[in-house]
């Protein structure tokens, strides 16, 4: 009986795992398969054309996925890594084999402080070294300590790109056009503020701001039609779907769903005029991370829908109807602390945990 035990404790750990490996779709279990794990703090990751992946790790490390190898790309530059700062998002835009350009966001050192900074490199055919990496546009000075950088990065159907931006723990910054904490940004290739930005003409904002009154953004997905939606974290509840709309001030920190961490009362109440409301919001928070709206490639029963990852709860939250609400929550040991979630060129969902420091990949 003795020697049975152990044998039997063997056996349930094995299969443990394999019971895990799936997840609920729309006509049954999903398989869900580790492309590769040993991750640490992994942040984001981006799909190349020849169907290799890059992963970011917050520590300033970049990594390569092709043919089941994680090789670590060099040439990244100075890295602030402080508090939840550090190397972010990873962005690769339409017209990479033209350019073989990468955007990148990550926390950088300003005086005393640090902020949110966009970066952009080349990556040249056949190299493990990034090329020419510079810093082409930083947030205004003035921020301190580690929390709510943001921070995702989605090109536009123009070719812009929308930057999120947390407004760094300095709530009232938000609502504060002089600084681009708390906002949405859109700028050109180039890192310049857009053209058509709602206040370009404004001596007294920033012209690449889009949208403001966020807290810390930290999803950013188009739909089909190239509307930009972002989810944010609240404080104690009031995490947020927002359809981001040109000079529109989504009411962080007058307006919330939520409370303060101490059980106080956030601004003035749930609505003010002038003030966007979100398309979604939960209570108590869920701290999301990463979006995705599904094209519905390989499942059309999901598309249109959103995803995110919860980093409080471990789980994907998939969001659908109009009104947008909440319809399923995809779980299990792969999904703890879930960073990040794309859909492959191919219609398979990957999903990033930071928990399980690993990249997994769902498809039938």
């Amino acid at each position: 009986m003795m020697l049975f035990r152990p044998i039997l404790a063997a056996l349930l750990a094995l299969a443990a795992p394999l019971s895990a490996q799936t997840l609920d779709g729309p006509s049954g279990p999903i398989p869900v398969r580790e492309m590769v794990s040993g991750l640490d703090g992994p942040w984001s990751f981006a799909f190349l054309p020849d169907d290799s992946v890059l992963i970011t790790e917050k520590s300033g490390r970049l990594w390569r996925l092709i043919d089941g190898q994680k090789i670590e790309i060099g040439g990244i530059g100075p890295i602030a890594q402080v508090g939840q700062g550090g190397l972010l998002d990873v962005l690769v835009p339409r017209d990479f084999l033209q350019t073989r350009q990468l955007y990148f966001t990550h926390a950088l050192m300003q005086g005393n402080g640090a902020g949110t900074a966009l970066a952009t490199a080349q990556f040249p055919v056949g190299s493990d070294k990034l090329e020419g990496w510079r810093v082409i546009y930083q947030i205004a000075k003035g921020s301190s300590g580690g929390r709510h950088f943001g921070s995702r990065l989605v090109e536009g159907l123009d070719g812009t790109l929308f930057m999120t931006v947390g407004e760094r723990g300095d709530r009232p910054s938000a609502q504060d056009l002089a600084r681009e904490n708390g906002s949405v940004l859109r700028l050109t290739r180039d890192g310049d503020p857009a053209p058509g930005n709602p206040f370009l003409d404004d001596p007294n904002a920033r012209p690449a701001i889009w949208s403001y009154g966020h807290r810390n953004p930290q999803g950013a997905a188009l739909d089909g039609s190239g509307q930009l939606y972002v989810s944010e974290h609240g404080a104690r509840g009031g995490d947020e779907v927002n359809l981001i709309t040109k000079g529109a001030n989504y009411g962080w920190p007058v307006i919330s769903y939520g409370r303060h961490y101490s059980g106080a009362k956030i601004g003035e109440g749930t609505s003010k005029p002038g003030m966007e409301q979100p398309e979604f919001y939960w209570d108590p928070s869920i701290a999301p991370s990463g979006l995705m709206i599904y094209s519905g490639a390989l499942w059309p029963e999901w598309q249109g829908d959103s995803f995110t990852g919860s980093l409080k709860f471990g789980f994907i939250s998939r969001l659908s109807g109009d009104p947008l609400h909440e319809v399923q929550r995809l779980q299990s040991p792969e999904t703890e602390r879930l960073r990040d979630i794309r859909e492959a060129p191919d219609g398979a969902i990957w999903f990033l945990s930071e928990g399980q420091g690993a990249l997994y990949r769902m498809a039938p």
